[in-house]
């Protein structure tokens, strides 16, 4: 996913122009600044990019699940359903507001199942979360109505997908909120930042005032503003939105590039009968940031990581033994583990994870190679890997 590999002439004169100015800070300042508002751009910019009225720049794709959920009114109590795959970044970010999340199978999109959703749902669930992994999404459709009927917030996680669509519609823009990360893995990144975005107006002033300690941002004096509600402190610096400004701007170029890496490899593998590919919904094109597909069982996906490995093919993971992404491996979570004492409310929602099984998960998981599409290779490069890929593959199954 890394738009690090592609750093050029245009992310160094953005950098420039905040280090020339001497202002790092998104906020206040205004005389020092020489118009320059790196922050603002790139958020006008996103806007843009995403089709979305409303932009909030935050300092993480965690931060923004966080900020996206709070600005809902999601808190202290509430059950929000999410995903069995995913990064652990997924239940901190509730957990931090006192929240408590809802682990549920996927199917074979790699996301929620609708059906694992609605069985899940309860008089505490608030929100539901779709997080499309491995630059792809599930049944946005089945999940948006599934969340209309209920009454439930829909958030699209799609720090993963960027730059994927859905009917024509950027990912992130189809829920009632979306959350991206800028990470320095992600396919445009700002080292580190993220950002929400959203068409509700009123999720909007409440994501810009919570993310810097409740500051209203009326008026040019940043020590008269108003405080309306308690914030926390989930700024973007200038240096790091300036570097995401210049990528925002590539985001065509490397989702092309990607796109003829991803399909090189896809055909390449696509020719033995062993293999499948993760479902795309239709409508839905991905971002091209991995390739994913299923072996036969658990052993032939466990082999073929293996032979991976031995020979040199990197950046392929096998989740079902991957300690972040993965529910199984998630013994801090389902033990509780924390360095001070959780709510009542978050013990007992917890308490049955570390005898939950997931066995449709598991049947999915287990037999899954994800590769991770680099956009530095050259045609050589790419070629060579899938023939290598289609070797190690063949010798495994």
């Amino acid at each position: 996913m890394p738009g690090f590999e592609l750093f050029g002439d245009l992310e160094r004169k953005e950098v420039n122009d905040v280090l020339d100015n001497g202002v790092l800070m998104r906020y206040g300042f205004d005389g020092m600044r020489n118009g320059h508002w790196k922050a603002k751009a790139l958020e006008k910019e996103l806007s843009t990019t995403f089709n979305t009225k409303h932009v909030q720049l935050v300092s993480s794709g965690t931060a923004a699940v966080s900020v996206a959920l709070a600005s809902a009114g999601v808190g202290a109590g509430d059950e929000v359903i999410m995903p069995t795959f995913t990064f652990v970044a997924s239940f901190e970010a509730i957990m931090m507001l006192g929240a408590i999340p809802v682990l549920v199978d996927i199917d074979d999109t790699l996301t929620l199942d609708p059906k694992a959703v609605e069985a899940a749902i309860t008089p505490k669930t608030k929100a539901v979360m779709m997080v499309q992994m491995c630059g792809s999404m599930g049944d946005l459709n089945a999940v948006q109505t599934i969340c209309t009927k209920h009454n439930l917030i829909f958030v699209e996680d799609a720090c993963q997908a960027i730059g994927g669509t859905y009917n024509g519609k950027p990912l992130g823009s189809i829920g009632d909120l979306g959350c991206f990360s800028f990470d320095f893995v992600k396919t445009i990144t700002c080292g580190e930042g993220g950002a929400v975005i959203t068409n509700n107006k009123d999720y909007y002033i409440n994501a810009d005032h919570y993310s810097d300690h409740g500051h209203d941002h009326v008026g040019n004096d940043r020590g008269a503003e108003t405080h309306p509600f308690l914030g926390y402190n989930f700024r973007i610096s200038e240096l790091n939105a300036a570097v995401g400004l210049a990528q925002v701007k590539r985001l065509p170029e490397f989702i092309a590039i990607q796109k003829k890496n991803y399909t090189i490899l896809r055909d390449a593998i696509a020719q033995i009968p062993e293999v499948t590919f993760r479902t795309v919904p239709k409508g839905g094109e991905e971002s091209y940031a991995f390739l994913n597909f299923f072996l036969p069982d658990l052993e032939s996906a466990r082999k073929v990581s293996k032979a991976f490995k031995e020979s040199g093919i990197d950046v392929c993971f096998h989740y079902y033994d991957n300690n972040w992404h993965y529910v199984r491996k998630w013994e801090h979570l389902k033990t509780q583990k924390s360095l001070f004492p959780l709510s009542s409310e978050i013990k007992k929602g917890l308490e049955n994870l570390q005898y939950q099984t997931f066995e449709q998960s598991d049947h999915f998981i287990g037999r899954n190679i994800s590769c991770l599409i680099k956009m530095s290779w050259t045609d050589d490069e790419v070629n060579q890997r899938a023939s290598k890929m289609v070797d190690a593959i063949k010798a495994s199954i």
